[in-house]
């Protein structure tokens, strides 16, 4: 039996990822989360271990079978997250003006010593360089450099404790993306069948290259992400997207480490180059901030959200307000809400011309049946779309139309199905097999009735493989409920 988290009235284009933490890493809490419009839980690997983060994925795979609604898994690598070490008497006052000697080791023994987890930073460190600390609120310059210590001077001030997060914008780091836990990670992530592996702090293509070589070594077709959270990301954005299966606009320490009032205007650029290219879009990071400790948004927040989705995002994220927050389920809610809402002005304004002149084959033949398809649709007041698919790929193509026309991507195979939770207006319906016409046929008039509002007479439009014609490609047909 198919079960639908909504109706198609009610069915939310925009995917929701949230982030899996305390707040809601019980089986009821994932259920819940999941009928009120999750469709990726997000299980973040620099916190926890293997074995509770393995706990928590037990939990969603028992969720999704209680719903019977498909839910992906993304596994988020930490990268190269530079910290802080233990300041002794922390939280420290960084008044500007105030000197601070950086050492060596991962302890201070003074007041006025900093000391980082990150061995080689004095060796990196130049001087001018800027050093932000305590998500960029306290900014210390490099004045003065020796072998063994590198003196800095507080140049924006504000208190800072032991183990946050360093960034560095404009140093050279020699330090991978993908460390040893990192690789781990990735491996154990593999073989636990997860359906997405982030990698956070990527730099070049190569990094995302490094990444797939570990996965496909491990058998797994898990889709890759990259996160955008540096300024060599933004330079290297093009081959970085190539090289991805997604991308996620990181937009907490991108904040940091580029100018902040620039921000907005790159997550555009990274949105844009996704939706020309073809590769869905995560946007993260204080979607929804005020919501950890109040049960309703700002009205910032809400504008911020809106405008993700009109700038073209597949997915928005949320993070520690699911995690951590107190209210996960009114959080998830308050999101699907904004999606509806802002949904309701999309058009379809996807500039195919550009996405055509880099598709061939095979791939520019899908693209022209599923547009021909969503023509179809409008022009006959179809109530649906339904793509059979094997991979998933004609359903990533659909997504990318931005149209309002309820949209079912079936597939035989449970992976594809999780994979398309993912994709902008594509309902995942793990069912018949695809190659089959009367079976796809036969499952969507089983759903005619009351739960997905299918009624005697309305027409859908059906885009499947053809396995009546030698090497025919996608087809597009249209069909009447009985």
């Amino acid at each position: 039996m198919v079960v639908f988290r909504k109706s198609l009235q009610e069915f939310a284009r925009t995917k929701i990822v949230a982030t899996v933490g305390p707040a809601c890493d019980t089986i009821e809490m994932l259920s819940s989360l999941i009928r009120e419009g999750v469709c990726v839980f997000r299980l973040n690997m620099a916190h926890r271990s293997q074995e509770g983060h393995g706990e928590t994925l037990e939990n969603i795979r028992a969720a999704e079978e209680l719903t019977g609604i498909p839910v992906a898994v993304l596994v988020d690598l930490a990268g190269p997250k530079i910290r802080l070490g233990d300041l002794g008497e922390a939280p420290v006052r960084c008044e500007v003006g105030r000197q601070f000697k950086w050492v060596r080791g991962t302890e201070s023994h003074s007041p006025d010593e900093l000391v980082s987890l990150y061995e080689t930073l004095i060796d990196e460190l130049e001087v001018g360089n800027d050093i932000l600390l305590s998500d960029g609120l306290v900014r210390i310059r490099v004045i003065e450099k020796s072998a063994e210590m590198a003196l800095c001077e507080v140049t924006s001030g504000g208190m800072i404790r032991s183990r946050q997060g360093i960034n560095l914008p404009g140093v050279k780091l020699s330090v991978s993306a993908l460390g040893k836990k990192d690789i781990s990670n990735a491996i154990w992530a593999c073989r636990k069948e997860v359906d997405f592996i982030s990698l956070s702090f990527v730099r070049n293509a190569e990094e995302m290259q490094q990444l797939r070589t570990i996965v496909e070594g491990e058998g797994s077709n898990a889709s890759l992400v990259a996160k955008i959270e540096k300024p060599e990301a933004v330079a290297n954005l093009r081959s970085i997207v190539d090289a991805a299966d997604g991308i996620m606009v990181a937009r907490g320490d991108l904040g940091v480490e580029i100018d902040i009032e620039t921000t907005a205007v790159t997550q555009k650029l990274i949105i844009n180059m996704c939706t020309e290219l073809g590769k869905p879009v995560i946007v993260a990071t204080q979607m929804l901030e005020s919501m950890h400790k109040s049960s309703r948004p700002t009205r910032a927040e809400v504008s911020d959200v809106s405008n993700a989705i009109l700038d073209g995002a597949d997915a928005c994220m949320l993070s520690g307000e699911t995690a951590i927050g107190e209210f996960p389920e009114e959080v998830v809610r308050t999101m699907y809400r904004i999606c509806l809402s802002t949904e309701s002005l999309v058009q379809g304004g996807v500039n195919w011309t550009k996405q055509k002149e880099d598709h061939q084959g095979s791939r520019k033949i899908s693209d022209a049946v599923v547009t021909a398809a969503a023509l179809v649709a409008k022009e006959i007041e179809a109530k649906l779309v339904v793509i059979g698919t094997e991979d998933g790929d004609t359903a990533l193509l659909k997504s990318k139309h931005r149209d309002l026309i309820p949209t079912v991507g079936v597939s035989s195979s449970q992976e594809i199905t999780r994979k398309m939770c993912l994709y902008w207006g594509i309902i995942p319906v793990l069912g018949a097999n695809v190659n089959q016409k009367s079976e796809l046929q036969d499952l969507v008039q089983d759903w005619a009735g009351e739960e997905v509002t299918l009624r005697s007479g309305d027409r859908v439009v059906y885009v499947t493989d053809s396995e009546s014609i030698e090497k025919a490609h996608d087809m597009m047909i249209v069909g009447t409920i009985s």
